[in-house]
């Protein structure tokens, strides 16, 4: 006799959405898989390698023996080469004690969410936003509440909407900057502003989401943690993926309160303890070593990025900013809902995603799942041939709605 057990589920899984960046990516293999060629924009991963050295310090790790757990805070090697690079190259001192490494930075945020939120409390996320900000805070219990800014203010929220926001109830503010998906970046003086608000409010933290911080085309990175007042209720959130190529490798990291990090460590060491020992040895060597491949990738993509915004322009239509940072583009499409190309109607920004996908053969991911229902989202972490193609591409069938 048959039985369906799927109600066993727990409520939060149910109620938990599935990443549209990794669904996007599943689609795209799919269809490339069925012998369509199929060039993706959809993912946030750096098409180069990892560099020779780092990968060398990796092979050398596991001959020093870096094979056996680490303490679940981090390897001492590795957190002393954070707590360098923060003071070397962001100007914030930090001890040891006030370091957590993950599996990625993305454990490391839903470490911090777990360790501060209680049902009910109010975690408010500028937007655009990453798409796994909102189901990590709602998995945690948290009632997300989005800010928009959208591409007339360059994506980036303004102090008086952050202010309008704040509740007796807001606990935690999440933002990225350089920005996943839009690329804006936040310069020091936006960030004096958004912390002048902040400061006002005594039970508050703040979740900086540095993860993109050397692919900035514009200048040296801002950090809110730098701000007069915003150090103790900081938790900046890096790691190695985007600006090292080391995406594979799994390694995140947080600098913040010390009582923040203890927490962190409580509950990572019931989930699942440290990162990988030689993984970890390699990135202490990649944060202490010369930079010269970092600095190469980032002029790579400060190339593409003009490239893109250029081949663009060419296309109806597409309304795009100039991002100074990270490797996307966030153009607003508006213009094509409503439209049809005889058979098929662009309704939102995921009609638009499908349509691409299936007629022009290029995947890229839908705005809404960004908290931006009029936008979608390219990675140009691709070829520049890869990119002319599909853009060309995206042009030829877009023509259709005319």
């Amino acid at each position: 006799m048959a039985f369906d057990l799927t109600n066993m589920l727990s409520e939060n899984v149910q109620n938990m959405t599935e990443s549209a960046t990794l669904r996007m990516a599943q689609k795209a293999r799919d269809l490339a898989a069925s012998g369509v060629k199929v060039i993706s924009l959809s993912i946030g991963e750096p098409d180069f390698d990892t560099p020779d050295h780092i990968k060398a310090a990796a092979k050398e790790g596991l001959d020093k023996g870096f094979t056996k757990y680490t303490p679940v805070s981090g390897l001492i090697e590795y957190k002393k080469a954070i707590v360098h690079k923060l003071k070397e190259e962001n100007g914030l001192s930090y001890d040891v004690s006030q370091i957590m490494v993950s599996n990625g930075a993305k454990q490391t945020i839903a470490n911090i969410c777990m360790a501060l939120l209680n049902p009910g409390d109010e975690v408010i996320i500028l937007a655009p936003y990453w798409v796994s900000y909102i189901d990590i805070v709602k998995f945690c219990k948290g009632e997300p509440v989005e800010v928009y800014a959208g591409i007339e203010q360059d994506y980036k929220v303004k102090p008086e909407q952050l202010a309008s926001a704040i509740t007796d109830k807001t606990k935690l503010v999440i933002f990225s900057s350089p920005c996943n998906p839009t690329g804006s970046v936040y310069t020091k003086s936006e960030l004096e502003g958004l912390a002048e608000v902040l400061k006002k409010h005594d039970n508050l933290i703040v979740l900086s989401d540095e993860i993109y911080e050397y692919i900035n085309f514009d200048g040296v990175h801002a950090s809110i943690a730098q701000v007069e007042g915003m150090y103790e209720r900081t938790a900046v959130v890096n790691g190695m993926s985007k600006g090292f190529s080391m995406t594979g490798w799994r390694l995140g990291y947080m600098a913040g309160p010390k009582w923040l990090a203890e927490a962190c460590n409580k509950i990572q060491g019931q989930i699942t303890s440290g990162a990988t020992s030689f993984g970890q040895y390699a990135a202490a060597v990649a944060l202490t070593a010369d930079k010269t491949a970092t600095q190469e990738m980032t002029a790579a993509f400060h190339k593409r990025r003009d490239l893109v915004i250029e081949l663009l322009s060419e296309i109806p239509g597409m309304k795009t900013n100039r991002p100074a940072g990270a490797f996307y583009i966030f153009p607003d499409i508006s213009y094509y809902f409503g439209k049809s190309d005889g058979n098929f109607t662009i309704q939102n920004a995921e009609d638009f995603e499908s349509y691409m996908l299936t007629e022009a053969h290029v995947a890229v991911v839908g705005g809404g799942s960004f908290g931006a229902p009029n936008c979608f989202r390219i990675s140009y972490a691709a070829s520049e041939e890869d990119l002319r193609t599909a853009i060309a591409s995206m042009k030829r069938v877009l023509e259709k709605f005319a």
